[in-house]
C-alpha cells in the first residue's frame, strides 16, 4: 500500500496535564516511528506527502484560527522568553460571552479545549506536514488508486474549524475529505474508529450534506472528550441525518464493536458515498492506557475487512493509539485487509 509518511512529525514534542501534573504528552513521536518502521519492514510503499495546500486548509479551519496557530510560539516567546511549553490556563466557560480575547495567553485559551494539547517550537511545522500527507494520500486515491494511508501525526480528529485540543490541531481526515470533494466527488463517508469521539471531524461537517460522518467511541458519559458523542447528535439544517455516532460502553469487546461498524456501514451505503476516510485509531486495543475496550490485533484485520467490502476509494488517516509497542502490528494488521 502506498504510506504518506514524514520525518518531521517528531518536531512536535510536547506537555500535557493530566491527574494535576504536567508530563510529557502520550502522542510523543515514538508512535510515528514504531508505525513507520513496521510497515516499511512489511513491504509497503513510503512517500513524502506533497505542499500543503493552504486553501484547501482554510476550506476546513478559519482563517483566524490558521493565523493563530501559525504565529502562537513566536508570540510566546516574545511574551515570556523562554522555551516553556505555550499552554492556557483558563478557557470560555458555559455562563462567559464567546468573546476572542486580544491578549496571546486568552486566544490559547479560546482556540483550545483541554489541557492535554501545548505548543512548542516546530508545532505549526508537525501540524502542516500531518494535514500534507492526509492530503497526499487523498490525491493518490483521486489519481485511481484505491486505497491509500496518511501516518499523520499529530493526529487531528478532535480539531474543530477553531479549536485544537486531544492532541490534534489541523483536522487531517478534514482534510483529505475536502480534497476528494474538490476533485469532482458528489459525496464521501468519514468512519471514525478511534477509541475517543471524534468531536473535531463532527463539528466540521454538522450542517453539510456532502459529508456523511460516522463516529464509533466511548461513551462521552465516562469518556473524553465528554461534551460531544451522544447519539442524540444527527447534524443540522442540511446537515441533519448525515452525521452518525455510536457510542459504547466502557469495556466493551469484538463483538459490540463489529455490531457497531456493521451499523455504520449499512448507512454509509444507504448514502450512496463515492468515496472513504477511515479515521484509525488503534487506542480500542486491549492494553490501550487510554481506553477499556477489549480489541485484539487479529480483530483489526477482521474490522477492516468488513469496511474493505463496501468496495470504496478509501483514505486510511492514523488518528490515536497510546499502546505504543504494539500499534505498529496494530496498523499493519488494520491495512493487511485492504491489501
Amino acid at each position: 500500500m502506498r504510506v504518506f509518511a514524514s520525518n518531521n512529525h517528531g518536531l512536535h514534542t510536547a506537555l500535557e496535564l493530566s491527574r494535576g501534573k504536567l508530563q510529557l504528552s502520550a502522542e510523543s513521536p515514538r508512535r510515528a516511528e514504531i508505525i513507520a518502521n513496521t510497515l516499511l519492514n512489511a513491504g509497503h510503499d513510503f512517500h513524502t506527502p506533497g505542499d500543503l495546500d493552504v486553501a484547501l486548509v482554510c476550506k476546513i479551519h478559519t482563517p483566524e484560527y490558521i493565523n493563530f496557530l501559525s504565529s502562537a510560539w513566536t508570540r510566546w516567546q516574545k511574551k515570556y522568553g523562554d522555551d516553556t511549553p505555550a499552554m492556557a490556563f483558563a478557557w470560555p466557560s458555559r455562563n462567559l460571552a464567546p468573546k476572542r480575547p486580544d491578549d496571546l495567553v486568552g486566544q490559547i485559551g479560546y482556540h483550545s479545549f483541554a489541557a492535554d494539547c501545548s505548543i512548542v517550537a516546530d508545532t505549526w511545522q508537525a501540524a502542516i506536514e500531518a494535514a500534507a500527507t492526509a492530503q497526499s494520500a487523498a490525491d493518490h486515491v483521486i489519481s485511481g488508486a484505491t486505497t491509500a494511508y496518511a501516518l499523520s501525526r499529530p493526529p487531528g480528529h478532535h480539531a474543530t474549524s477553531d479549536q485544537f485540543g486531544g492532541y490534534c490541531f489541523l483536522n487531517n481526515s478534514a482534510i483529505a475529505a475536502q480534497r476528494l470533494l474538490d476533485s469532482g466527488i458528489d459525496r464521501v463517508a468519514i468512519i471514525d474508529i478511534d477509541y475517543h469521539h471524534g468531536n473535531g471531524t463532527q463539528a466540521i461537517f454538522y450542517d453539510r450534506s456532502d459529508v456523511f460522518t460516522v463516529s464509533i467511541h466511548a461513551n462521552p458519559m465516562d469518556e473524553f472528550p465528554w461534551f460531544a458523542g451522544h447519539a442524540c447528535e444527527r447534524g443540522q439544517a442540511e446537515g441533519e441525518g448525515w452525521n452518525l455516532n455510536l457510542p459504547l460502553n466502557v469495556g466493551t469487546d469484538y463483538a459490540a464493536w463489529l455490531n457497531a461498524v456493521n451499523t455504520s456501514l449499512e448507512q454509509i451505503a444507504s448514502r450512496s458515498a463515492q468515496a472513504l476516510i477511515v479515521a484509525f485509531g488503534a487506542d480500542t486495543f486491549v492494553d490501550d492506557p487510554l481506553g477499556t475496550f477489549t480489541i485484539r490485533t487479529s480483530d483489526y484485520t477482521k474490522i477492516a475487512q468488513r469496511i474493505a467490502s463496501l468496495k470504496l476509494p478509501t483514505v486510511i488517516v492514523q488518528e490515536g493509539g497510546y499502546a505504543v509497542e504494539a500499534i505498529g502490528e496494530n496498523v499493519a494488521a488494520f491495512l493487511e485487509a485492504f491489501e
